[in-house]
């Protein structure tokens, strides 16, 4: 298994936002990155994966939604073995649950809820390519309390 260098420059920047609290500081480096592998025309794998990295970042969430469509469009281009050869520890298709799940909190968010509800349903249809370990338990998680919040509305 090679080390991606680009994989390893966008954990960086997860990193800055998540363990470190400093989400501009990864924004600045995802858009640094994002110019680095040549926007969408980059390799569909590191698009996808910085696409919805960048998402998690963004203020507006009409910015984040563009962000999130972006990362499922470039998934439909990844084969398994690209994200075998980058190290990733998933299928392709188990990049599918969390990127719909964010489309539908996107789509929740933005008061479009029949939107909400099918990117829902999408990934409720693919959770089951993910394992039972802590990855899949997050996305799991988030379906539930996703699945809450939508019944309610």
């Amino acid at each position: 298994m090679t080390t991606d260098p680009t994989m390893t420059r966008i954990g960086e920047g997860v990193d800055l936002h998540h363990r470190q609290g400093r989400p501009e500081a990864a924004r600045d480096l995802f858009a640094q990155i994002w110019d680095d592998i040549g926007g969408e025309q980059g390799d569909p794998l590191h698009v996808c994966v910085l696409a919805h990295s960048m998402a998690d970042v963004q203020d507006d969430t009409h910015e984040e939604l563009v962000w999130d469509l972006r990362a499922l469009a470039a998934a439909d281009l990844i084969t398994n073995e690209r994200v075998a050869e980058a190290g990733v520890p998933l299928p392709v298709a188990g990049l599918y649950p969390s990127l719909h799940l964010n489309l539908a909190e996107c789509y929740r968010k933005l008061d479009d809820l029949p939107r909400a509800r099918e990117h829902l349903r999408q990934a409720q249809a693919t959770i089951g390519t993910l394992g039972d370990d802590a990855y899949g338990k997050l996305i799991r998680d988030g379906l539930e309390r996703l699945t809450e919040r939508l019944g309610h509305a």
